[in-house]
């Protein structure tokens, strides 16, 4: 008999970690992102208008989504101890593109927003991902 589970057979989804802490995980990874701009960028601010924010807004998706597929979070998440692990419960991290796509999709703000009774919004559920706390992801990988 294989010890593999059958392809149709239902995950179980990990509880998702709650919405003040990704929140807060959300606030630090923006105000990193300003500080980054900030510091990299001679003309930030008033005189930037309106272009700054995209800038910003560059910044947080290219950061978010390359160090979820190497660590497993954004420099939010991992600073709150949160994770983003696939939701079919493999201990490796995240793919590229799907990372990618969960952040571009956290970008447009709606799709966060438009959540199933599991607590995955519609950016995790596209990138077939969750987020857990620290202690839920070290249990995922036993």
């Amino acid at each position: 008999m294989s010890s593999t589970a059958h392809p149709s057979a239902p995950v179980t989804v990990p509880d998702a970690a709650s919405w003040p802490r990704r929140m807060l995980a959300l606030a630090v990874d923006w105000f990193a992102c300003l500080l980054v701009v900030g510091l990299f960028t001679p003309v930030y601010g008033a005189e930037a208008g309106s272009a700054s924010g995209f800038v910003v807004l560059g910044v947080f998706v290219l950061e978010s989504a390359l160090l979820t597929a190497t660590i497993g979070g954004s420099f939010g998440q991992v600073a709150t101890r949160l994770r983003v692990v696939r939701v079919t419960g493999e201990a490796r991290p995240v793919d590229l593109l799907p990372a990618v796509l969960r952040q571009v999709l956290v970008a447009l703000v709606i799709p966060p927003l438009v959540f199933k009774p599991d607590g995955r919004g519609l950016h995790d559920i596209a990138a077939g991902t969750v987020c857990v706390t620290l202690q839920t992801a070290r249990g995922s990988e036993s």
